[in-house]
């Protein structure tokens, strides 16, 4: 099959590789969408220290069941349509055992530490595959993934009616955050550097947008969630939470980056820094959402393209052009 491959940092290719053979509890999924996420830039820069190399990226991802290994009593059949949720908790570490497996101490994912769905097959556990509810694309399918984890970062969160919440980037994780901030009953301002972004950030329900904080008319807030990962970006956020209020990083920054917040402000004024890490027991609601049209997925895929325009559509989502941009690997028809 044909596959995208990390062969290390900085090093793309696209190229045939083994088909993948599913163990005992897996099935192999023939891929009908995937989504690039900021932690494949990451990856794809070395910037992540769980993944190895070489690698096949893609951790969003929708397709169609091809093949059923032995030992599946999930119900999963060949021909069904599914998601799935890229997560591998081991279940046996303190953090497991806690019921807290996106903090496992052996902590893997698809497309993050073992080879994932950019490539026209990829091997899954059978238990981490969702059914597609009639009528959603591939396209929404492989959005599931990013809304799960916006499921938990609002949980992480803890939004009430009527909360003044700032969002700091409108791509796809600000987007889908918006939804589900406003669904709370929230009054959610954005902030994006790109103006051009913003206006669907309207449409999805944002009371106010800007490209800066100051440019905001309301400038207190009880929360603020950053998506972007970037420094500049969370000590804004930071400078612009009311007494008492939230911060939430739930974009990926790099291992190295460092913040610069001031002690004394999170003591008296009772400052909560919160993180948001990835997926935990959210996808199957992350399913009902898009499923119902609670969160839209539809206005958020802006590039779409084949396994071998792979490595430009990654420089165009590392320049910030997208919200967000899927590939077709052609496995799933």
């Amino acid at each position: 099959m044909r596959a995208v491959v990390i062969e290390k940092p900085g090093e793309i290719t696209v190229r045939d590789v083994p088909d993948p053979v599913p163990g005992p509890g897996d099935v192999v999924v023939a891929v009908g969408a995937c989504g690039l996420c900021g932690t494949d830039l990451h990856i794809a820069a070395g910037e992540f220290p769980p993944s190895p190399y070489p690698l096949v990226p893609g951790h969003e991802f929708a397709g169609v069941v091809a093949e059923v290994g032995s030992g599946v009593a999930t119900g999963v059949a060949v021909g069904d349509r599914v998601a799935v949720d890229p997560s591998l908790f081991c279940g046996y570490c303190r953090q497991c055992r806690r019921g807290r497996g996106n903090l496992c101490e052996n902590w893997g994912a698809v497309g993050d530490t073992v080879d994932g769905a950019f490539a026209e097959y990829v091997k899954v556990p059978a238990a981490s595959c969702y059914r597609l509810p009639d009528g959603l694309t591939f396209a929404q399918g492989a959005l599931i993934e990013p809304v799960s984890c916006a499921v938990h970062g609002l949980r992480r969160l803890g939004a009430e009616p009527g909360e003044r919440v700032l969002v700091l980037g409108a791509g796809t994780m600000g987007l889908i955050m918006t939804q589900l901030l406003v669904a709370a009953g929230a009054r959610v301002s954005v902030v994006d550097l790109a103006a051009g972004k913003l206006p669907l950030a309207t449409e999805l329900g944002a009371a106010e947008v800007a490209t800066s904080v100051p440019e905001l008319p309301t400038q207190r807030f009880d929360a603020a969630v950053d998506v972007t990962g970037a420094v500049p970006a969370l000590e804004a956020a930071f400078g612009a939470l009311d007494r008492g209020g939230r911060l939430q990083v739930f974009g990926v920054a790099t291992a190295e980056a460092r913040l610069a917040l001031s002690p004394f402000r999170i003591y008296n004024d009772e400052i909560t820094v919160v993180g948001s890490m990835a997926v935990l027991h959210s996808f199957g609601d992350a399913v009902e959402l898009v499923a119902s049209g609670q969160v839209r997925t539809e206005p958020l895929v802006s590039h779409t393209a084949g396994l071998d325009e792979f490595p430009a559509l990654l420089d165009l989502v590392r320049s910030g052009a997208t919200i967000k941009a899927q590939v077709t690997p052609g496995g799933a028809a």
